[in-house]
């Protein structure tokens, strides 16, 4: 079968290639991709960025923004059937520990990801645990279907904490996942939502989402537009995606006394902190860590159903397997927002 896999230590070094076709042993699927999206975290894989590098073993198939249809179920598989439309949920969570048992399996002690520790979905066909497949509604678009598992990261910073109904969102960065923030906070009722990012496109299709207003960090102070739009009271809720020093910076400074500063997009290295200007704020933080399991698939699941949001204008471009390594070259060229890979 044909697959993208990053085939050695080093920066780029991915490559479309004949794998065997996999198999599923006990509880697990087979499934036949349909769609699959490349993401940020597949481009720290391309990159070979430092916390990659001791976690990828190569060759290692990647991609865990997938959907497809079941078309092999192992031994002890009872939830899903063959011909079950799935999406993938990318935590591969143990059930076991402390965390998977207080509810919060989306930061088990042992997690595993498709694309990382398991081969992934940028393949016509691939093998995961059942417990990580999320089934759709069968006429649901694949495109969008491949978009639920970062979707889901935009519904969790939207409403962990006191959410956004009623309140003012700053989202800082507008990738894939930050254009989807835009939209779901605009969906949950959110009262302003101030979007900000340097390139032109995103900002327009930041817009499009929903976005009350955009901005350039490198052309306007983002606090003090902040505080234009609120009456001098600052921000009540900054989402940041950037991960870069100055919009962790950016986001802080935007708040509101009382405030709620959610980190999706952390920093790479250190970064000097003053913690005394968050606690004369009284700022509270939330580390947005993937999706929780699973009410956050299924508050995203109903306001997609509702059409409350539209997912489809991400979808920048479309490339066949065969040529799927093009789209890391978009992305990294700025053309590209989400490029979506099919089979051929």
């Amino acid at each position: 079968m044909l697959a993208l896999a990053k085939i050695a230590q080093a920066e780029a070094s991915v490559a479309v290639g004949e794998y065997p076709e996999p198999s599923p042993g006990p509880g697990e699927v087979l499934i036949k991709m349909q769609a699959a999206g490349i993401c940020g975290t597949d481009m720290q894989i391309y990159k070979w960025a430092p916390r990659m590098r001791a976690r990828v073993a190569v060759p290692r198939i990647l991609g865990h923004e997938m959907a497809g249809h079941i078309v092999e179920v192992g031994e002890g598989v009872s939830r899903l059937k063959q011909g079950d439309f799935v999406s993938l949920e990318s935590h591969i969570y143990c059930g076991h520990c402390r965390q998977c048992r207080s509810g919060q399996a989306h930061v088990c002690q042992n997690l595993g990801y498709p694309g990382i520790s398991i081969d992934g979905g940028f393949a016509e066909y691939t093998v995961v645990p059942e417990q990580i497949c999320w089934v759709n509604p069968p006429d649901l678009d694949p495109y969008i279907a491949a978009m639920l598992e970062p979707y889901g990261i935009s519904v969790y910073a939207s409403a962990v904490g006191a959410g956004v109904a009623g309140q003012s969102v700053l989202v800082n960065g507008c990738g894939p996942i930050g254009m989807m923030n835009v939209a779901t906070a605009r969906a949950l009722g959110a009262a302003q939502v101030l979007a900000v990012d340097p390139n032109p496109k995103r900002r327009a299709m930041a817009e499009q989402m929903g976005a009350d207003r955009t901005l350039d960090p490198f052309a306007e102070d983002v606090a003090k537009a902040c505080l234009d739009m609120t009456r001098g009271y600052g921000i009540d809720v900054a989402i940041e995606y950037s991960g870069t020093p100055e919009g962790f910076e950016a986001c802080t400074a935007s708040l509101r006394k009382g405030g709620e500063f959610r980190l999706v997009g952390g920093p790479p290295g250190e970064h000097p902190v003053t913690f005394a200007n968050w606690i004369y704020k009284a700022i509270t933080v939330h580390a947005v860590h993937g999706r929780r399991l699973w009410g956050d698939w299924v508050l995203g699941q109903d306001l997609l159903a509702a059409g409350k949001v539209d997912l489809s204008p991400l979808v920048s471009h479309v490339l066949p397997l065969s040529d799927s390594a093009k789209g890391f070259d978009l992305i990294l060229a700025g053309e590209a927002l989400k490029p979506i890979l099919v089979p051929d």
